[in-house]
């Protein structure tokens, strides 16, 4: 099962670039989607822009804030993820009432401290 970061960067100062390091340190099957190319840790930044089908998705952790998200709803709800991780920032009342109706978990937490303390 995959996690997919959505917001991956490029830039080692932003959390999406930590909890890509992480999840990989931490040996989690990683997709990374985001607005700019590149590769990270050794894969590749998908473009959000073209909606890549990603299969077997367990989590999505969340890097883009909420006026950022609407244009992904439906994109990221048809990955039927077990959850969806709403990191410090990108919490949105109306996506995670939308996830929960359709069996998703909405999950208020931080990637890397689920990661640390061994929650995730």
């Amino acid at each position: 099962m995959k996690t997919v970061v959505i917001g991956a960067t490029t830039n080692p100062s932003r959390y999406a670039y930590l909890a890509t390091e992480m999840l990989k340190d931490y040996n989690h099957d990683v997709v990374l989607v985001g607005i700019k190319k590149g590769i990270v840790h050794g894969l590749e930044i998908l473009p959000i822009d073209k909606l890549p089908f990603i299969n077997d998705v367990d989590t999505i952790t969340l890097y883009i804030g909420e006026r950022h998200q609407p244009a992904y709803y439906n994109y990221l709800i048809s990955l039927r993820p077990r959850r969806v991780i709403f990191n410090p920032g990108t919490e949105n009342s109306e996506f995670e009432k939308l996830l929960e109706e359709s069996g998703v978990e909405a999950l208020h937490a931080c990637t890397l401290v689920l990661l640390r303390t061994e929650q995730y």
